[in-house]
């Protein structure tokens, strides 16, 4: 059975799963224990070169940025491997691929100057725009000041092209005269034990472990058959805000862990598609869903967890966990993710 790869209209390039932080959160369990395994000269243009041409620009144009449009530079933290990002920046931009900006925790931003210096930098290299993340988790590891610093000189190099993923946690913080910074749990103490309220998250990646099992009072969970009938199908094969990763995995949507194929030969994946009869895991998440995938991997000896799940995404990732040992699943990479999550 032949299955068409989409055609990547969006994405975000992965310099390296390394990062400075160790977030809850994270879904692709990235963390300063990872080894770095940065993107290769040679790999960095080749796939450059591979999407050049299918990237599609923000609905704004191509010198504006958007969340869901254009190519991003993430990990990981990029601006762990400054030299790189700037390199990637380059490259891109003599690709004429449109609408590019850069994800950063701002751990970096220790102040004004180098701040200042490194964005104008990359900006004049053709950069068009910066994404600050904000959440709970960020703020365990990343001082507050760090992150208002990286939002403010944003705002001044690239206006409306600096936005902050998610707005409505950077208010709180502000609000809330965070300085410094703040666990986890104490955050969670401070607002009565809700994170959730008007935010989008994920739980899967490392949010399915290490913070699943410390909010397993007050987030629900769910027996595998209650999760049966939510498919995955559409998510797992859009064509926008895939991934490519220093391994040159394609990499479906947020799905840490599952690669299509080698993005170096995206001409050959989008042309002739691929034989799920190679690749079983991908054959039962297209074909059957998860509760295929779940009896296939219980044949193998999957024992269901006896907590429930907190999502499809957890169970999926757990059901993978257990399988990248079990057998050889090329479609199964990097595999150093399975060994990351918790």
């Amino acid at each position: 059975m032949k299955q068409e790869v989409p055609k990547p209209i969006s994405g975000g390039l992965i310099l390296s799963y390394r990062c400075s932080c160790e977030c809850l959160h994270c879904m692709y369990a990235c963390s300063p224990r990872w080894e770095a395994d940065w993107i290769s000269e040679n790999d960095l243009e080749m796939v450059l070169s591979k999407l050049s041409g299918r990237i599609a620009a923000s609905p704004y144009g191509p010198n504006n940025v958007s969340l869901n449009s254009g190519l991003h530079f993430t990990g990981g933290e990029p601006f762990l491997n400054f030299e790189l990002l700037l390199n990637a920046v380059i490259i891109t931009e003599e690709y004429a691929i449109p609408s590019t900006f850069v994800e950063t925790n701002c751990f970096w931003c220790t102040s004004d100057r180098d701040t200042r210096e490194k964005l104008s930098t990359l900006k004049s290299k053709g950069l068009k725009g910066i994404l600050v993340s904000v959440n709970p988790f960020y703020l365990e590891w990343v001082p507050f000041e760090r992150t208002k610093r990286a939002v403010q000189i944003g705002y001044e190099l690239f206006g409306n092209n600096m936005f902050v993923y998610q707005l409505d946690y950077f208010r709180r913080f502000v609000s809330m005269g965070i300085e410094g910074r703040v666990s986890f749990y104490r955050y969670l103490e401070q607002n009565n034990g809700d994170f959730l309220h008007d935010v989008e998250f994920f739980f899967m990646g490392r949010a399915a472990y290490d913070l699943g099992e410390r909010l397993a009072k007050v987030v629900q969970h769910y027996e595998p058959q209650s999760l049966f009938g939510r498919q995955c199908v559409g998510g797992f094969l859009r064509p926008w805000h895939n991934h490519f990763d220093n391994y040159c995995n394609y990499v479906p949507g947020y799905c840490g862990g599952i690669s299509f194929g080698d993005c170096r030969d995206l001409d050959n994946l989008l042309t002739e598609g691929l034989d799920l009869d190679d690749y079983p895991v991908l054959a039962y998440l297209v074909s059957e869903d998860i509760k295929g995938l779940f009896e296939f991997a219980q044949d193998l000896g999957y024992m269901e967890s006896g907590k429930g799940y907190l999502s499809k995404c957890h169970l999926c990732v757990d059901i993978r966990r257990f399988l990248v040992t079990a057998g050889e699943f090329r479609e199964l990479r990097p595999k150093e993710f399975y060994q990351q999550l918790k």
